[in-house]
Order: structure tokens, then sequence, then C-alpha cells
């Protein structure tokens, strides 16, 4: 038994909703989506490890005063 509504459906908002539900079956790689994927999963975390493993060694954080340089010699 189904039980009444009182809300009314928007057919554009339906619309819509079934698109982003149904948005995966319709990708495809273009050269847009190419560049986007390879930027977020290769160039970008490829960066962070660079930086980070340039700058590993290069400070000491240990027993410092005011006024020591934290620069390792």
């Amino acid at each position: 038994m189904a039980v009444p509504s009182f809300v009314q459906l928007d057919p554009a908002i339906e619309r819509w909703n079934r698109m982003r539900e149904d948005a995966y079956k319709h990708f495809r790689f273009t050269r847009r989506t190419s560049l986007i994927t390879f930027t977020g999963c290769v160039l970008i975390p490829s960066v962070i490890y660079y930086v980070a493993s340039e700058t590993q060694y290069k400070f000491n954080w240990t027993g410092k005063r005011k006024g020591d340089s934290l620069v390792r010699s």
C-alpha cells in the first residue's frame, strides 16, 4: 500500500539526478579528462614526494633554542 506524497517532483531535477547517477556509463577518456587524471594521480603526488624528499634532512628541530639556526651543517 502506497503512502500519498504531498511533494511534487520537478522533472528537471529528476533528469539531472538521473544524469548524475548514470555518469559513469557515458564516461570516455578525452584529452581533457586524461590531462586531469594525469595531473591528479601522477603529477601532484610526484611533486609532493620530491619536495618532501628534498627537505627531509635539511632542518634539525631537536634541542634548538631561541636564536639557534635550524639548518643542518
